[in-house]
């Protein structure tokens, strides 16, 4: 896979739900854009689904969270630290993100906390903070085959249980995807 034009800082809250971290994976698998992480994000997001989910366990999220770093060995930020504490956000606890959003000079923070990421000081660093849902949409409106391949692939993917197409875009609406869904299921009617 080549460098890509657009990379972004995917946030604990959009990796949380496995429907959308799925298909963002999908996407940036496709190439359409280079995702980023950092173990911080990655502790986060499993924290919480291992809070939340008691039929989970850490070793099955560890194993999620190493295929992510296999499938994306460039995903992985590091080394952004030491420049957490010179931002200042309404969340203290989001620094980090945008830390490592500079650090590797990410166009994007895909999160649903756009209040966290205010324009200022974002707008000065050339970061956006985007809801998922406008990040797929815009991603599909520019590269409509490529996304449909890449939500194929993800359905062709569940097979435990098997899932129908509706089934997923179902999942994906309930990950508040709702335009991308309702464009999705446009495109797939046409096709």
């Amino acid at each position: 896979m080549e460098p890509q034009a657009i990379v972004a800082i995917l946030d604990a809250n959009v990796l949380y739900p496995a429907p959308l971290r799925d298909f963002l994976l999908s996407l940036a698998f496709r190439g359409v854009f280079a995702p980023k992480w950092s173990s911080d994000i990655q502790e986060e997001w499993t924290r919480n689904l291992i809070k939340n989910r008691p039929d989970l366990t850490q070793e099955q999220l560890n194993y999620t969270v190493k295929l992510m770093n296999t499938a994306f060995p460039d995903a992985s930020v590091t080394d952004f630290h030491s420049s957490t504490n010179s931002f200042v956000l309404p969340d203290e606890g989001d620094r980090h993100v945008l830390a490592a959003a500079v650090h590797t000079k990410a166009n994007f923070i895909v999160t649903f906390n756009l209040k966290d990421f205010p324009e200022q000081p974002l707008e000065t660093l050339f970061i956006k903070a985007i809801h998922p849902d406008d990040f797929i949409h815009n991603i599909l409106i520019n590269n409509e085959s490529i996304c449909i391949t890449a939500f194929k692939d993800m359905v062709g993917r569940l097979k435990n249980p098997p899932l129908q197409i509706e089934d997923v875009l179902e999942s994906l609406a309930k990950s508040q995807l709702i335009k991308t869904v309702a464009s999705i299921g446009i495109i797939m009617k046409q096709n």
